[in-house]
């Protein structure tokens, strides 16, 4: 059974309890890897590539992916992006200061910018060398993260509170773009694309309900017409959240630790597979050994369910590579 196929197989929830799906969220871990630094990782897709592959072949994951950083989008859209050498790229500049910016901001071409056009060349590269056998998970940023990248945290959850006009004019168009990118990452070959909405987790049920929930079940939507699947990703505890994530049905959603399984598996769509969600930190800090007991406990709990075995969000630079080859014996063995 190729990678693909047991993918295929879990959302079609085909002998369940045969199928151990490992893809844990490496970005700077996977670059220092291959003894590359992140600004690496973050803006050459031919070291994103080859990182990703070389940590599947290692580590025994079923995917790779296209997750590198939020900025992606925003720098199509025009906004100065650094790179600092082993942090998270930073966006030097925030293109909306007003609703005239708003009003102004023009969906940008995303063949023509460096930085879209990057991922696209990452995703052509993946299929060259792995062809279609294993899952190439694309990704986006959600409307209202892209809102908070191109306006700031802090001024976009004050706008949620003062101007819905400004609001939902800039998450219309945050939605816009992530279609856009969406489409083109999967007509370059992508079988999943992942949206990260971080900023979420830390909104309102209230808030999510009025401005992100129909933006998100409209590219899930389009995402659906487009035959890829669509992973969630809001790190945090969502589970204010998890009610509203299952009407808009998303294939599968990523569950931070301090999200209790059991009650997401009781509130969300059982057809919705959940992904997680072992703390990050545990998984850099404690011993191969107890690993691999936190993990057989969990997979042992999950087998008859939808699930997908990783940490409950970015794994840590500084994580012993023998801690997530335990969590993949783990998830074996759970299966005997």
């Amino acid at each position: 059974m190729t990678k693909k196929e047991k993918l295929n197989n879990l959302v079609k929830g085909t002998n369940l309890s045969e199928i151990a799906f490992f893809r844990p969220i490496l970005m700077n871990f996977a670059a220092h890897f291959i003894n590359k630094k992140y600004s690496h990782f973050a803006s050459d897709y031919k070291v994103l590539v080859e990182s990703n592959i070389k940590c599947m072949e290692e580590f025994n994951m079923d995917a790779v992916g296209l997750i590198s950083d939020p900025y992606r989008e925003a720098s199509a859209f025009g906004a100065e992006i650094t790179f600092p050498e082993d942090r998270v790229p930073e966006c030097r500049n925030h293109l909306i200061t007003g609703y005239e910016d708003v009003v102004n901001l023009k969906i940008p071409d995303i063949y023509k910018s460096n930085r879209t056009l990057d991922r696209l060349k990452g995703i052509e590269e993946f299929k060259k060398i792995l062809g279609n056998d294993v899952p190439v998970i694309g990704w986006i940023e959600g409307p209202m993260a892209e809102a908070c990248d191109l306006a700031g945290v802090s001024e976009m959850l004050m706008q949620t509170m003062l101007d819905e006009k400004f609001t939902a004019e800039l998450i219309y168009k945050a939605t816009q773009m992530a279609k856009l990118f969406a489409k083109a990452q999967i007509d370059a070959g992508c079988d999943v694309i992942g949206i990260g909405d971080a900023i979420c987790s830390q909104i309102s049920q209230e808030t999510f309900s009025r401005f992100e929930k129909e933006p998100l079940r409209e590219i899930i939507d389009y995402i659906h017409e487009n035959n890829a699947l669509v992973k969630l990703h809001i790190c945090g505890n969502i589970t204010h959240l998890l009610k509203d994530i299952s009407e808009i049905k998303p294939d599968i959603v990523d569950l931070d630790f301090l999200v209790d399984m059991d009650n997401a598996y009781e509130i969300l769509d059982p057809e919705i597979i959940r992904c997680g969600n072992i703390n990050p930190v545990d998984i850099e800090q404690k011993t191969p050994e107890e690993i691999y007991d936190i993990t057989k406990e969990l997979c042992i709990k999950e087998r008859d369910r939808k699930f997908i075995l990783s940490g409950g969000c970015e794994i840590t630079i500084n994580t012993p590579y023998e801690n997530l080859k335990a969590m993949r014996s783990a998830l074996d063995d759970s299966l005997n």
